[in-house]
């Protein structure tokens, strides 16, 4: 099965949109996805082949994550994701722990933000979090490397979306002053979706923090308040 995936993914293969995404994601001589190998195959293709390979055991799944193609490794994780919403508890563990196992995988922005709050962040909500892992994991991630660290505030949206930001505001205080700009937009955007659910709270991880902010992150957490309440922001930063 795993050779009739490959044959799918080369069928849908389009050179011209390759080219371009290896520029969008940063494949150049050490830019962030360096490596990074692309078959030019838009996502909602993607996803079809996900559900037509559902079937994929993890063995299958962990040799296209270790794939340099990057549909590889993206639709490894929407099949990955399909697993995870069939599972029960035991396998649901299972494969939160091997989608641990693999954040040395799970290495550009667009595999972490449609992974990491479906599978770890859901894992984390739920009373699978009573068993390792823990939310300690997100705290371990958070000062790891440069995808972990993504992964540890995009889980937490997962926790964010029940009107639970305890954790997504600690974790955006460690990442304050990371120095990539991927984290700067992922922590921002974390205390941009906690503001559309309760303003004040943001506000309040905003007086204390705003100085020590990047700009980049500031500007993704205040995209949504008024024009007023940004001026004031960016002026007071």
């Amino acid at each position: 099965m795993l050779d009739s995936f490959k044959q799918e993914m080369q069928k849908l293969k389009n050179p011209g949109k390759a080219k371009k995404l290896a520029g969008y994601f940063k494949t150049g001589k050490g830019e962030y996805a360096d490596g990074d190998v692309f078959l030019g195959i838009i996502v909602p293709k993607q996803r079809k082949v996900a559900k037509q390979f559902y079937d994929l055991s993890l063995d299958d799944l962990q040799e296209l994550l270790n794939s340099k193609i990057h549909e590889h490794r993206l639709t490894s994780l929407f099949i990955l994701i399909h697993k995870y919403k069939k599972a029960n508890e035991k396998e649901k563990r299972e494969i939160a722990d091997f989608y641990l196992k693999n954040t040395k995988n799970i290495n550009n922005w667009d595999l972490v933000d449609l992974s990491a709050p479906r599978i770890l962040g859901d894992f984390l909500t739920s009373k699978h979090s009573m068993q390792l892992p823990d939310r300690k994991i997100l705290y371990k991630l958070a000062k790891g490397h440069l995808w972990e660290r993504r992964i540890a505030i995009l889980a937490t949206f997962a926790f964010i979306a029940k009107n639970d930001f305890s954790d997504a505001l600690k974790i955006a205080e460690i990442l304050l002053k990371d120095r990539h700009d991927l984290i700067h937009k992922a922590v921002g955007w974390m205390l941009r979706e906690i503001g559309k659910r309760n303003q004040a709270v943001e506000e309040q991880f905003l007086s204390r923090h705003r100085r020590a902010m990047p700009r980049t992150m500031l500007r993704y957490a205040i995209e949504k308040f008024s024009d007023s309440k940004k001026k004031f922001y960016m002026g007071k930063a």
